[in-house]
């Protein structure tokens, strides 16, 4: 399922308005996402050039499915969230559900603040109670702790081990998926 964020979205938290990308972002997408261990922890390589950070805003923007975690306080973009067709779609028992995988990235400065567990929550809300879907996913490298912590902070349950291919690293790495369903986070 290919899911696209309208552009007239604007999801507000008390520290961060979670938006579509928008071309000026450009500076800021590249200042998080060129420090090395961010888009590793993630499965891609940081950025080098300003030119690469220019072809994953143009994607971000065209895909629609990824949107900007953007500073209430300085209007600064400091990380993004997205969705993604979800892989345990393909089982059996989710296969007439409505289910997508969220996935994100925090600028590291602003790792341990909780600011991507107060943006993965005002998500589920939008994704559960806005746009109907039963069930979402996360998934984390097993060696991901930080990451770990946002999912259980987020309320979302173990569901299984598997291997994910980062191929924009030429490596392999164990990763643990989690789901939630809409009636239990909407009992958080």
């Amino acid at each position: 399922m290919v899911m696209k964020f309208q552009n007239s979205l604007n999801i507000k938290t008390p520290r961060l308005i979670l938006r579509p990308f928008k071309g000026d972002d450009l500076v800021d997408l590249n200042r998080y996402a060129s420090v090395q261990g961010v888009g590793e922890m993630a499965g891609w390589p940081h950025h080098q050039t300003l030119e690469e950070s220019q072809n994953i805003l143009n994607m971000f923007i065209g895909e629609a499915n990824v949107l900007a975690l953007e500073k209430r306080d300085t209007g600064q973009v400091i990380g993004s969230l997205g969705v993604h067709d979800a892989k345990l779609s393909k089982m059996d028992m989710y296969k007439d559900k409505k289910i997508i995988e969220i996935g994100y990235v925090l600028a590291k400065d602003f790792w341990g603040q909780g600011l991507m567990s107060e943006a993965v929550k005002a998500l589920l809300d939008h994704l559960f109670n806005v746009m109907g879907f039963d069930y979402v996913t996360v998934g984390h490298f097993i060696a991901n702790t930080q990451s770990r912590r946002v999912i259980e902070k987020s309320g979302f349950i173990y569901h299984s081990d598997s291997i994910y291919e980062a191929r924009q690293l030429n490596q392999s790495f164990a990763e643990r998926q989690y789901i939630i369903d809409k009636e239990t986070f909407n009992k958080l």
